[in-house]
C-alpha cells in the first residue's frame, strides 16, 4: 500500500485478522512467505466498501476533499 509504513500496515492487517475480515496464511520457506485472504465475513462487506468507494470518487478531488454539501 503506497504511503503506509510496514509497522502500520502490520497493525491493521493483525486487527482485520483478529476482527475475522481477512485470514492469515504462513507458508514455511525459505522463505517464510505470509499471504492474506478475506474471509467469508470480509466478502460481505465487499458491496458496502463499493459503495462507500463511489461515495468518495464523487466528493474526493486530488485537491482534498470538498466542502461536503457543497457540490
Amino acid at each position: 500500500v503506497p504511503g503506509i509504513s510496514d509497522s502500520v500496515l502490520s497493525d491493521r492487517l493483525r486487527e482485520l485478522t483478529e476482527a475475522g475480515l481477512v485470514a492469515r496464511t504462513v507458508e514455511e520457506g525459505p522463505p517464510v512467505s505470509v499471504s492474506y485472504t478475506l474471509t467469508g465475513a470480509g466478502r460481505e462487506l465487499l458491496p458496502a466498501l463499493e459503495q462507500i468507494g463511489r461515495w468518495a470518487e464523487r466528493h474526493l478531488t486530488a485537491r482534498g476533499v470538498r466542502e461536503l454539501g457543497h457540490t
